[in-house]
């Protein structure tokens, strides 16, 4: 994605799924091994970018899609937004 501003950090990288029609959500996955889980791979959702409008959006949840946020105001752990 073009627009994406933000490197993965060290030991992470990003996945792309489809959500809905035009929205695609954007996934951080931790390559380090976890004992507890036996498993690589750990995903945890950084948001979410609607192709139509071309706008990203903070997550509610995995499932819910939240406000519009400005990609410069975002960390490359999370689109949402502090208080």
């Amino acid at each position: 994605m073009n627009s994406f501003a933000h490197l993965a950090p060290s030991i992470h990288h990003y996945e792309y799924t489809d959500f809905k029609a035009n929205v695609f959500a954007i996934w951080i996955v931790n390559d380090r091994h976890f004992d507890y889980c036996g498993r690589s791979g750990v995903k945890s959702i950084w948001g979410f970018y609607n192709t139509k409008t071309k706008q990203f959006h903070s997550p509610i949840n995995a499932k819910t899609i939240g406000k519009v946020v400005d990609i410069n105001k975002t960390t490359p752990y999370s689109a949402m937004q502090l208080l």
